[in-house]
C-alpha cells in the first residue's frame, strides 16, 4: 500500500492534474474531477455516498445519481490503479464503511504543501528570518496556477474555491506586509498589483498596495490608485472607502513623516542633519522581482551575458553595462531577471531595479532625475536630502557607490540620457533592457549589447510544456510547431498561448490553431482580459506610440503592402517619399524593432508585427491608401518595363 500511496500526487490550486508514478493521467469528465476532489479533501478518511452526491449535484439530484457517482469512481479507479482487478480490493481508491476513501499521502497534495509552507514561513518570520520567510511564502504562491479547482462543478468545489482564494489572499498580504518590513517596496508592488488585479474589491490589498507604492517614491501612483479605488467602490457597491483607507490617503497627500520606511537599527542612516550617509551606513536592497515561472531557452544568451559579467568583474574596478535589446514581447525583462538572479551572490553590497518606463503609452516615462531619486532612498537617503538638481544627485549616487559591488537593473530603458546617470562606478554591473537599439551606450559608455529576437521552435515547445504542462503537448509536435508560427515564436505571445491551454484543461494546441489561425483575429486572442502588460497589441501599440509623427506615419503607409518584404523602394512609393528620406524611415524602424534588416536596402515584417501594421494602416484614409497601393504598382509596372540583357559570349 505504502508504494501505491506515494505513487499518486494531485494538484487542485488550478486545473485539475494528477500523476501516478510520474506521469500524469487522464482525469475524466468534470463530475468525474468534482468527486476526486472531494475525496481528496478528505484524504486517508471515508466519505459517505451520500455526501458524495451532495457534494457533485446539490440540491439538483437526477435519478441517475447513484449510477453516476458508481461510473466516476470506476472511472478513476481505472486511471488511478490501471492494474486492479474488479475482484481486487485496492488500495488507493477504496469502497469501505458505505462510502469511498482516498489513500494517498497527504503531502502529494498542492493544498497541503500550500497549508505546511504557509506555517512554515509564519514561524521563521516570527523568529525574525525574514528574508527567509519572504522565500517561503513566494514557494508558497507559486504553487498556484490558476483558480483553484478550475472547471470542476459542484457546490462542494464552489465553497472550496472560495476558502483557497480567501487563503490564498491571506498569504499575499503577509508577504506584503513582510516585504514592506524588510524594506523591499518594490517587490511589495510586483506582489500585490497582480492580486489587486484579480480581487480589486479587496480595500485591505489596495491600502498595502498605496503604502507600498509610497514607500517606493511613487507618490503620485500611490494617489492615483486611490482615485481609482474610490470611484470603484462607488459604483461597483455605492460605499466610501473604509476610515483606514482614507486616513492613508491623507498621510500619503502629505507625506507624514509615520509612512516612512522605517530605517533598520544596523545599519542606519541616521546622522547629523545635513550629513550624508556614509557608505557604511547605506542600506542593502534586494529589489529584484521574482524569477519568471516557467523560464525556458536563450541558454546562449545567458551564457555570453555571464561569460561577460565574470570577465569584467576579474578586472578590479571594472564596471560591467549590458543592455538586452528587443522588440516588445520578445522576453528581456524575463532574461534579465533570470541573469539577475544567477549572478546576485557575487554582488553582496545589493541589487536595486529601476523601472524607466521607457515605452509607457501614458507617457509617463521616468526622468533621469526621478530614477536617481528613487535610487537614493532605495540606499537610505531620506527624501528631504536628494539634490533637485540632475548633476548633483548623479553625483551623489555615484559616490555613494563608489566601491560598492552593487546590482543594478534598469527596466525598460527609453534613451541613453535615462540610463548614464545611474551608471556608478567601480566593481558594479549595470543591466539595462530597451525596446531600442542603444548605440550611444556601446559608443560612449562601452556598453555591451545583445539583441533579442524569436525563440527557436525548440525553446518555444519548451516554454509552452513548462507553462501548460508536458503531457499536454505530447505527440502533437507538428501542431506545436505550427502554434509556434503563428506566435511568431515570440515570447510574449508564447506565454499567452501557454496561459490558454492551462486555463481549459480541454483545449488542445490543434484547436488552440485554429483559433489563431485568421490573421485578422489572431491578436484579439493574444490577449489577457484586464491586464494590458499581457497583451501583444497593446504592447506593440506602446512602441507604435513613441515613433516620431512622420515615422508612424511611414509604419501606417507601410502596413498597406500585402507583402511581409519591404524594399526601400517600394517604402519611398508606398510612403510617397524620396529614395534617402524612405532609408532613414525605415531605420528609425529597424532601431525600433519594428522592421528586421535583411539587408541594406531590404527589409522584412515580423509576422505580429505585420498584422498590426495592417491593422494601423486602417487609420490613413481610403484615399490615402489607394494612393499609396498606386504608386507601388506604377513602380512594379516600370521594374517590369526595364529590358533585361543576357550575358553572351564574346
Amino acid at each position: 500500500m505504502r508504494q501505491l500511496q506515494e505513487s499518486l500526487c494531485l494538484a487542485v490550486l488550478g486545473p485539475m492534474r494528477a500523476w501516478r508514478h510520474g506521469d500524469e493521467i487522464t482525469l475524466g469528465p468534470p463530475k468525474q474531477r468534482a468527486v476526486l476532489g472531494l475525496l481528496a479533501s478528505r484524504v486517508n478518511d471515508v466519505v459517505g455516498f451520500e455526501e458524495i452526491i451532495d457534494a457533485v449535484w446539490g440540491n439538483e439530484v437526477p435519478p441517475t445519481a447513484a449510477n453516476g457517482v458508481h461510473t466516476y469512481i470506476a472511472g478513476l479507479r481505472r486511471v488511478i490503479e490501471p492494474g486492479r482487478s474488479r475482484r481486487d480490493l485496492g488500495e488507493v481508491l477504496v469502497s469501505t464503511g458505505g462510502g469511498y476513501a482516498l489513500f494517498m499521502d497527504p503531502d502529494a497534495l498542492d493544498t497541503t504543501l500550500f497549508a505546511a509552507e504557509g506555517r512554515r514561513a509564519r514561524r521563521l518570520r516570527e523568529a525574525g528570518d525574514g528574508a527567509g520567510a519572504a522565500e517561503i511564502y513566494h514557494a508558497a504562491l507559486r504553487l498556484w496556477r490558476g483558480e483553484a479547482y478550475f472547471g470542476v462543478p459542484g457546490p462542494f468545489a464552489a465553497v472550496e474555491r472560495t476558502r483557497l482564494h480567501e487563503l490564498r489572499l491571506s498569504v499575499v498580504e503577509e508577504l506584503a506586509e513582510l516585504l514592506l518590513e524588510l524594506h523591499r517596496p518594490a517587490d511589495a508592488v510586483t506582489v500585490l498589483s497582480e492580486a489587486v488585479a484579480k480581487e480589486p474589491l479587496r480595500e485591505k490589498l489596495r491600502g498595502l498596495l498605496m503604502l507600498s507604492l509610497y514607500r517606493g517614491g511613487r507618490q503620485a501612483d500611490a494617489l492615483s490608485l486611490y482615485r481609482e479605488t474610490r470611484q470603484l467602490l462607488l459604483e461597483e457597491l455605492g460605499i466610501e472607502p473604509v476610515p483606514e483607507l482614507r486616513d492613508l490617503h491623507n498621510q500619503i497627500l502629505v507625506g507624514h513623516p509615520d509612512l516612512d520606511d522605517p530605517v533598520p537599527a544596523e545599519p542606519t542612516t541616521e546622522g547629523p542633519a545635513g550629513v550624508e550617509p556614509r557608505q557604511g551606513d547605506l542600506r542593502r536592497p534586494a529589489q529584484l522581482p521574482c524569477r519568471p515561472r516557467g523560464f525556458a531557452g536563450r541558454a546562449a544568451e545567458l551564457g555570453r551575458l555571464r561569460e561577460l559579467v565574470e570577465r569584467d568583474q576579474r578586472c578590479p574596478g571594472t564596471t560591467t553595462v549590458a543592455v538586452l535589446e528587443g522588440g516588445a514581447g520578445t522576453g528581456k525583462t524575463a532574461l534579465t531577471v533570470e541573469l539577475a538572479h544567477e549572478i546576485a551572490a557575487g554582488f553582496p553590497d545589493g541589487q536595486l531595479f529601476v523601472d524607466l518606463r521607457g515605452s509607457a503609452r501614458d507617457g509617463g516615462s521616468l526622468s533621469a532625475l526621478d530614477a536617481l531619486g528613487f535610487a537614493l532612498a532605495s540606499l537610505g537617503v531620506e527624501r528631504g536630502r536628494v539634490p533637485g538638481d540632475l548633476s548633483a544627485a548623479s553625483a551623489l549616487y555615484r559616490s555613494l557607490l563608489h566601491g560598492r559591488r552593487m546590482l543594478v537593473v534598469l527596466d525598460d530603458a527609453a534613451d541613453a540620457e535615462q540610463v548614464r546617470q545611474l551608471i556608478p562606478g567601480g566593481p558594479a554591473c549595470v543591466l539595462v533592457t530597451s525596446r531600442r537599439r542603444q548605440r550611444g551606450l556601446a559608443a560612449r559608455d562601452g556598453a555591451y549589447r545583445l539583441a533579442l529576437g524569436p525563440v527557436s521552435t525548440t525553446e518555444a515547445t519548451d516554454l509552452l510544456a513548462n507553462l501548460a504542462g508536458a503531457g499536454r503537448l505530447v505527440g502533437r509536435e507538428q501542431e506545436v510547431a505550427e502554434l509556434a508560427e503563428l506566435c511568431g515564436h515570440l515570447p510574449l505571445a508564447l506565454r499567452i498561448a501557454a496561459g490558454a491551454l492551462a486555463a481549459e484543461p480541454g483545449l488542445t494546441p490543434a484547436e488552440l490553431v485554429r483559433r489563431y489561425r485568421l490573421p485578422h483575429t489572431r491578436l484579439d486572442q493574444l490577449a489577457v482580459r484586464g491586464d494590458a502588460s499581457t497583451d501583444v497589441r497593446a504592447a506593440l501599440a506602446a512602441t507604435y506610440d513613441a515613433l516620431p509623427p512622420e515615422t508612424a506615419r511611414a509604419f501606417r503607409m507601410l502596413g498597406c503592402c500585402p507583402s511581409t518584404a519591404i524594399t526601400t523602394q517600394m517604402a519611398a512609393a508606398l510612403a510617397g517619399l524620396t529614395h534617402p528620406e524612405a532609408h532613414h524611415q525605415l531605420q528609425v524602424l529597424v532601431d525600433h524593432h519594428l522592421l528586421d534588416e535583411v539587408s541594406g536596402c531590404l527589409h522584412r515584417f515580423p509576422p505580429l508585427v505585420r498584422i498590426y501594421a495592417s491593422e494601423c494602416s486602417e487609420l490613413e484614409t481610403r484615399a490615402s491608401r489607394m494612393a499609396a497601393l498606386g504608386r507601388m504598382l506604377g513602380l512594379r509596372r516600370r521594374e517590369e518595363s526595364v529590358p533585361q540583357f543576357e550575358e553572351t559570349a564574346a
